[in-house]
């Protein structure tokens, strides 16, 4: 069953128009003109129960106004949309108890009272039964370790206390769908970490299905198995992050280091007819260029044992370099693809 159907979904700003001068000041104080800026447009998807998906893009590619639109904050312009069967514009009251929203750069919780407080105030908010209230509380304060801050003043709190606090307070009514826009925002990497692996317990063990916003590629990486990514508020690419992947990587790069001298030509000749490229710096350091269709284990069978090997490294498809590249190009086609398509070959797409 689908949690989140979005078909169409469009919207439409009218952003006033500031003419110059005081002159223009002025006409602005009797008749404004206004100009249209479209920031979602016209996109579709569907996100099953008990995913975690991914929903990446630039500043200013629609995905806070998607989310903000999913959750009930904004009405759409024209599409449709159901969020755990509920319309969220329409039926408020009875979808915000199915879901759960942590806002990065906001927060739900009152700022001068204790934490504990706030929960309190969210319970009654959401019309929680104190039993199943103090059991969910019970179970999220032992798994973030938040035991010591229940009576702190959120003001009291660090960035990355807040930030697990803000999870707490998204999930005290066992919502069934979890929107994080920027949940790891400025966070170091322990507290990053921590917070990766309770999303993923909460997604294994409720089966929360789970909408993540993020600009950290490093989130991605450690939650989500499908991305959907935005551009100038359209969809350019929805599916694996695998084939993502896939299709952009180049290659990967495998580091040797020797423990005596082996020349350039030995490792050539030791994987003759495999398509890698060496390169090396000196007789103690060589770098083998591997496609991705060519398993790393064939080449390093091909070199352990030829060769007095102390230590191997593997550098992967960097995620970053691949989501850069297809934003400078505007398309998740690739080049070789696009013109393909444009002269009239099949292409198969994700």
């Amino acid at each position: 069953m689908a949690a989140i159907q979005v078909q169409d979904l469009r919207k439409t700003f009218k952003v006033q128009k500031n003419r110059e001068g005081l002159k223009g000041a002025f006409a602005d104080l009797f008749k404004r003109e206004y100009t249209e800026v479209t920031a979602v447009k016209d996109i579709s998807f569907t996100i099953p129960e008990g995913e975690i998906c991914g929903y990446i893009g630039e500043n200013g590619a629609g995905k806070s106004t998607t989310i903000k639109m999913l959750t009930g904050i904004l009405v759409p312009t024209s599409g449709v949309l159901s969020v755990g069967g509920y319309v969220p514009y329409e039926e408020r009251e009875k979808f915000v108890r199915n879901i759960g929203v942590v806002f990065g750069q906001r927060s739900q919780l009152w700022w001068d009272i204790g934490v504990i407080e706030s929960f309190q105030l969210l319970r009654k908010v959401y019309r929680v039964s104190e039993a199943d209230y103090k059991k969910r509380l019970d179970e999220l304060v032992e798994r973030l370790a938040l035991q010591e801050l229940l009576n702190r003043p959120v003001r009291k709190l660090s960035l990355g206390q807040r930030m697990r606090c803000e999870l707490v307070a998204a999930l005290l009514h066992n919502p069934s769908i979890l929107f994080l826009d920027e949940p790891t925002i400025g966070l170091d990497i322990v507290v990053k970490s921590e917070i990766r692996d309770f999303l993923k317990d909460m997604n294994r063990e409720h089966g929360t299905t789970i909408l993540l916003t993020t600009h950290d590629l490093q989130d991605i990486e450690a939650l989500c198995s499908r991305v959907i990514m935005l551009d100038d508020g359209r969809i350019i690419y929805d599916g694996g992050l695998e084939e993502l992947k896939q299709r952009w990587g180049t290659g990967r790069e495998v580091l040797f280091q020797f423990g005596s001298a082996t020349k350039l030509g030995q490792l050539n000749h030791w994987t003759d007819g495999m398509p890698v490229t060496w390169s090396a710096e000196n007789d103690l350091n060589a770098k083998a260029w591997i496609p991705l269709d060519l398993n790393v284990s064939d080449v390093l069978g091909r070199v352990v044992g030829q060769a007095d090997i102390t230590d191997i490294k593997i550098i992967e498809t960097n995620t970053d370099d691949i989501v850069r590249s297809i934003y400078q190009s505007g398309s998740a086609e690739k080049p070789e693809e696009a013109r393909a398509e444009q002269d009239g070959k099949e292409v198969v797409h994700v």
